[in-house]
């Protein structure tokens, strides 16, 4: 598997894969964020409107830090227009096993859970991968 050696902004505390993923996502906002793009969510605004209820400050610190790492992009929605928008690249869209896996974990394992969309439980990464 091709490994991406560009030079990201966090430190690692060990070659541990599992380790070194968390230092990057373990926080409790950043798979939220993925999450959102898989649903769809493109603007600043939209993440704000979900329920957890993020802070703008610590929004824009993990946009900065998931785009820095490779999980998302900016963009421009239209042409011309200036609204920036965000997607997932294929290094973060590769983040939804991981997702499904929790999902359904916390579905089975914690009560009264509600039931995760059957969209994002029957996707597959290669369905999210950036189109251009």
């Amino acid at each position: 598997m091709p490994r991406n050696r560009l030079k990201t902004s966090v430190k690692h505390r060990s070659g541990c894969p599992l380790a070194s993923a968390l230092d990057v996502l373990g926080d409790k906002w950043s798979l939220l964020i993925v999450r959102g793009l898989f649903a769809g969510r493109r603007r600043y605004g939209d993440f704000l409107k979900d329920p957890e209820g993020i802070a703008t400050n610590i929004l824009a610190g993990r946009l900065r830090l998931l785009e820095t790492e490779g999980m998302l992009e900016k963009f421009r929605g239209e042409p011309g227009g200036s609204a920036i928008q965000y997607r997932l690249t294929r290094k973060g869209a590769d983040l939804l096993p991981a997702l499904q896996a929790l999902a359904r974990w916390g579905f089975v394992h914690i009560e009264g859970r509600w039931q995760p969309p059957q969209w994002f439980m029957k996707g597959k990464p290669r369905d999210f991968y950036p189109k251009d």
